[in-house]
């Protein structure tokens, strides 16, 4: 390769096609649609699962179970990892745990479980707790604290005066 071709065919800035410019454009008369047809004519649009008379893949695939879209996402720490990374006395908040990168990402909620062992004091401040991980912060001297979540939304209820 010579080094004044590096950037030769690169074409960052390309112009459109300008389709039904007569023809020598090689692209004018039926401006590359064909002749007659569904697909000739303007405004025609096809979805984007449709595949003629055969029954689309979407429609094919058996559906299981039920996805709910508003389900709050839950991030789970385990005792164990609290214990191996912190130190006696430390505070653990939801940032902590991000600052250390226990967690990342995004999450409505942060639930502390129970598995593995803790011989540490720590104060640690969380949405959720399991009753084996309370039951071991508590036993070796720790704190919890719950955190408040975001509000639940109560429908069709009468004002009271």
């Amino acid at each position: 390769m010579i080094i004044d071709q590096v950037n030769r065919g690169i074409t960052k800035n390309r112009k459109r096609r300008r389709v039904g410019r007569g023809p020598g454009s090689g692209r004018g008369k039926t401006s590359s649609r064909g002749h007659k047809g569904q697909g000739s004519r303007s405004g025609t649009s096809t979805q984007a699962v449709f595949e003629g008379a055969m029954m689309p893949l979407v429609r094919r695939i058996p559906k299981r179970g039920f996805n709910n879209p508003f389900a709050k996402d839950v991030m789970t720490v385990n005792v164990g990892d609290l214990d191996a990374i912190f130190e006696s006395g430390d505070e653990i908040t939801p940032d902590t745990l991000r600052a250390s990168g226990l967690i990342r990402g995004r999450f409505d909620v942060l639930k502390i479980l129970g598995d593995g062992d803790l011989s540490k004091k720590l104060k640690i401040s969380a949405h959720k707790f399991s009753k084996s991980a309370q039951e071991k912060i508590e036993k070796a001297g720790g704190q919890i604290t719950l955190l408040s979540g975001p509000k639940p939304v109560v429908k069709n209820q009468k004002k009271q005066k």
